[in-house]
């Protein structure tokens, strides 16, 4: 009797430690999950993810570990933005962080109470999402680049270069918000430097090859690639035309001159989105986007490829290189 007592003890020990680890389990806290939104491909963006993924590390939090992010890409096509931005909102995640204006205008539109990060080229009070930049109320905050301003930098610098050319184009996205205000910029800097500025839309691969034939078609002799999430994201196709019609141009993104175009001059997008980063994790650690100011991105970054240009025949002048932040041979 005494030994069939024992048994049954030990059985139901054993029963109890089997449960147990399932208990424990059960009871880990879940793993926050932020949501990412953007308008291109993660191919086209991976320096820039290298970048968010650094930011959150910057505060402790590594993807896979501590936290799970969510991506939704529309791989250029910003009429899927709306239907990601819902899918996220139904997923019930700790926030979204959004690249470019498009995304960010479709996660507004999709929550007013889930915290959002953007990062976009564009003022964000004049479309409406945040109040002010110190204080920007609502469920927005993040980082406002106004690379639009850059545009006529952009092509005074394409002048110093070719001083010579009269007739240059400007590429743009035409169902960006962005597109406006570069368009505006480059065509006063184009009067103030006498020249002859055509525009060439282009929101389609098919239509960029068309653009660049266009571009043949009117004898610009230089080209100015307007900064947009779908035109990044075609970067091998855009550097690969110019090479191939020999046409000098200018980026507003550091990986064109990179990847072989001639040069650049905009924002450190890699550091934007590091930014952005460090943004969530503030979220996830409970503060309010209400009180977190959006910060503008001020650093520029030139980039001049003097192999492409040796391909080209040009040769840059001595003060323009000594201006540069990289030269590379």
């Amino acid at each position: 009797m005494i030994a069939t007592l024992k048994r049954r003890e030990f059985i139901t020990l054993l029963g109890g430690a089997a449960v147990w680890p399932c208990v424990v389990v059960a009871q880990q806290p879940a793993m926050p999950v932020i949501g990412f939104l953007h308008g291109a491909s993660p191919e086209g963006y991976a320096p820039m993810l290298d970048g968010f993924r650094s930011g959150l590390a910057q505060s402790g939090y590594v993807e896979g570990q501590n936290v799970t992010i969510e991506y939704r890409w529309a791989e250029g096509h910003y009429d899927r933005l709306p239907v990601l931005a819902a899918e996220l909102v139904h997923r019930q995640v700790a926030g979204i962080v959004t690249g470019g204006t498009p995304a960010a205008l479709a996660a507004k539109g999709a929550t007013s109470t889930i915290p959002i990060v953007i990062n976009v080229g564009i003022d964000p009070v004049q479309f409406g999402l945040i109040a002010s930049l110190n204080r920007p109320g609502g469920n927005v905050t993040g980082l406002a680049i106004l690379t639009a301003e850059l545009a006529a930098k952009r092509l005074e610098l394409l002048h110093e270069v070719l001083p010579t050319t009269t007739v240059v184009a400007l590429l743009v996205n035409p169902t960006t918000p962005l597109t406006e205000a570069e368009m505006r910029g480059a065509r006063d800097a184009a009067r103030s430097l006498g020249l002859q500025l055509h525009v060439l839309n282009a929101s389609t691969e098919s239509e960029i090859d068309t653009a660049f034939g266009t571009l043949v078609d009117l004898s610009a002799a230089a080209l100015v690639v307007s900064v947009d999430t779908f035109l990044n994201n075609q970067r091998a196709q855009i550097v690969a035309l110019a090479a191939r019609h020999a046409v000098p141009a200018i980026y507003g993104v550091r990986e064109f001159a990179t990847s072989g175009g001639l040069m650049s001059y905009g924002n450190d997008l890699a550091d934007a989105y590091r930014q952005s980063g460090i943004y969530a994790t503030k979220i996830l650690k409970g503060a309010k986007p209400a009180d977190l100011p959006v910060q503008q991105v001020v650093r520029v970054e030139f980039v001049i490829n003097l192999k492409s240009a040796k391909t080209l025949g040009l040769t840059f002048p001595i003060t323009l290189l000594g201006r540069a932040d990289e030269v590379i041979e």
